[in-house]
This record gives structure tokens, C-alpha cells and sequence, in this order.
């Protein structure tokens, strides 16, 4: 088949009447042509795709089978050029069928996703969502620079002209022990340190933030379970002697909850921050800036939430 270039694309809208009106008279006066227009138009799509496209039967014009393969295609690329063309710089979410890709790490994916598909569901119901997870914060910006995703959410990125950043929402951090264990009275820094302790790691190391804070009193403690899957770690905490340090939203959400006891970390912990990044080549685009605002909205109300539990 010819090139792009060479192809009148007043052809394909030709065809695309013809295929709705199985008739070449009635397709000239859909898109505003004389039948003899449209002969010649017809003539040169059969050249064009080396077929004859329509053949007469008592019903009108039939399609042949590679009419019908042509139909779908040609006709989505005429509604996507049409689209472009009547762009205003107005996204309409109620009507608009667009899909936008999300990256994710873990905590975000549990703690926003639910509620950010319930809110587009309820806003724009055509519009459907992409996930991609990363665990490394290096990985959401290749994943932006590629264009493999419009926006992320997880640990903030490292500074660039290039990605934008905003905070979404912050975590701090909680020790669990099981419901019944000695320690649940109190958890004292002598006692935490004491126990046998559970460390999520999603990329294997064995020293956290945790052991750092430990390290500025002279202190190690003792790691009795090391797992990549922080989600996991409250019901292993339920069953177990363990102790685990981690994100409020995690044990907020477990359905352990009501079989730990929860204590403030007897040594201090800066809370971890969770922001928004997008590529600033997206930064104007109106479809992906309400996409970013709604992410911002559940994000504001997950952190509402979460200080009215505290």
C-alpha cells in the first residue's frame, strides 16, 4: 500500500460514509459531494487497497471483506483526527475517553488507588487508569522521562527542572506487638531494644531507618524476620514474639489491627513523605492537570482522615 503521504485523506472520509450508507449517492450527501465525486472517489479507493471494497446487491452497496477490515481502523483515525481538530484546551471529564498511566510503589497503590478510582468512577466514568509499580525512586523518573507513565506517586524524586513534584500527604511511623505480648504494657527503649525485630526491606537490605536512630545511642537491635512485603507485616506481628516498626497507614489498614497493640516508637522518626511527579512536557496538558488535581483531592482527604484517627 502507498505511504501516508501519498493518500488524500478526503478518501478515507469518502469510504467512511460509504461503509455507513452502503450507498455512493447517499454517502455524497452525508459529507457534501456530488455522486459523481463520489464514483471517482470510490474508483480511486479501489486502486488505492488493490480491491474492490463495495460490490452491488439487491440491498445496495455490500462490503467485501476487506471493506470490513478497513472500517474499524479508518474510522477511529477520522474520530481521532476530528477530536484534535475541534480541541478548545477544555477537557470535559463526564465525556471524555481518556487513559492515563499512574506509577505507584506499594503504600500509595493500598492507601490511594481504592478511593482515587471510586472518585473517577463517580466523575468520569469513560476514563480508565494504567498502573504501574516501581519500588526504586530512580525508576519513577525513567518511567517519566520515557513516557511510560504521566504521573507517580511514592518517596519524593531527586530534584530536576525537568520532573515536578508535590507533596501529597506524610506518614509517620508506629511499633506494633501483638495484642498479648509482655511488651504491650509499654514499649520502653530498653524493651524495643531487647525484642526480636521484624524489618521490611522491599530491597533486601538489612538496615533501616530504624537501625540508624539505634546507631546514634550506641544501640543495634536484633532482626528476627526480614520481608520485602510491608503489607504482610502486621499479620506476622499478630502471630509472633516480633516487634515492627512501620508507616501508620500500614497498620491502619491491616485486618490484624485489632489484634496489635500500637505504641509510639520510643526513639524519634521523621515521618515519610509521599509526593506527586510528573514530567514538565505534561505540565500544561488540561486532561493530565485534572488527572493531578483528583489525585491531589483524595490524597488531602486520606490525610484528613488519617489525623482524625490519631
Amino acid at each position: 500500500m502507498n505511504s501516508l503521504q501519498a493518500v488524500d485523506l478526503n478518501l478515507l472520509v469518502a469510504f467512511d460514509a460509504i461503509m455507513a450508507e452502503r450507498s455512493v449517492t447517499r454517502a455524497g450527501a452525508r459529507i457534501g459531494r456530488t455522486q459523481p465525486a463520489m464514483s471517482a472517489a470510490l474508483a480511486r479507493l479501489r486502486h488505492l487497497f488493490q480491491d474492490e471494497l463495495f460490490v452491488r446487491s439487491p440491498s445496495g452497496l455490500e462490503p467485501t471483506p476487506r471493506a470490513l477490515d478497513l472500517a474499524e481502523p479508518i474510522g477511529k483515525s477520522l474520530r481521532h483526527a476530528q477530536e484534535a481538530l475541534a480541541f478548545s484546551g477544555v477537557f470535559d471529564p463526564r465525556s471524555s475517553s481518556a487513559s492515563f498511566r499512574l506509577g505507584l510503589s506499594e503504600h500509595p497503590a493500598f492507601v490511594l488507588l481504592p478511593k482515587l478510582l471510586a472518585a473517577i468512577r463517580q466523575a468520569a466514568p469513560k476514563i480508565s487508569v494504567d498502573v504501574k509499580g516501581f519500588v526504586a525512586r530512580e525508576r519513577a523518573v525513567e518511567m517519566l522521562d520515557a513516557g511510560e507513565v504521566d504521573a507517580a506517586v511514592g518517596v519524593p524524586v531527586s530534584s530536576s527542572p525537568r520532573i515536578l513534584s508535590r507533596l501529597l500527604f506524610e506518614e509517620s511511623f508506629v511499633s506494633i506487638v501483638r495484642a498479648d505480648h509482655p511488651a504491650a504494657r509499654g514499649l520502653d527503649l530498653e524493651t524495643f531494644v531487647a525484642l526480636d525485630h521484624l524489618l521490611v526491606s522491599p530491597e533486601g537490605d538489612r538496615y533501616g531507618h530504624v537501625d540508624r536512630k539505634l546507631s546514634e545511642f550506641g544501640l543495634r537491635r536484633r532482626l528476627g524476620l526480614t520481608l520485602p512485603q510491608m503489607y504482610a507485616a502486621p499479620a506476622i506481628v499478630a502471630e509472633t514474639d516480633l516487634v515492627a516498626t512501620l508507616m501508620r497507614g500500614v497498620v491502619e489498614v491491616s485486618d490484624s489491627r485489632a489484634r496489635l497493640s500500637i505504641h509510639k516508637p520510643p526513639i524519634e522518626l521523621l515521618p515519610v513523605s509521599f509526593a506527586l511527579s510528573w514530567h514538565r512536557r505534561n505540565d500544561s496538558h488540561v486532561g493530565q492537570q485534572w488527572f493531578r488535581d483528583l489525585i491531589r483531592s483524595v490524597a488531602a482527604a486520606k490525610q484528613d482522615q488519617s489525623e482524625e484517627l490519631r
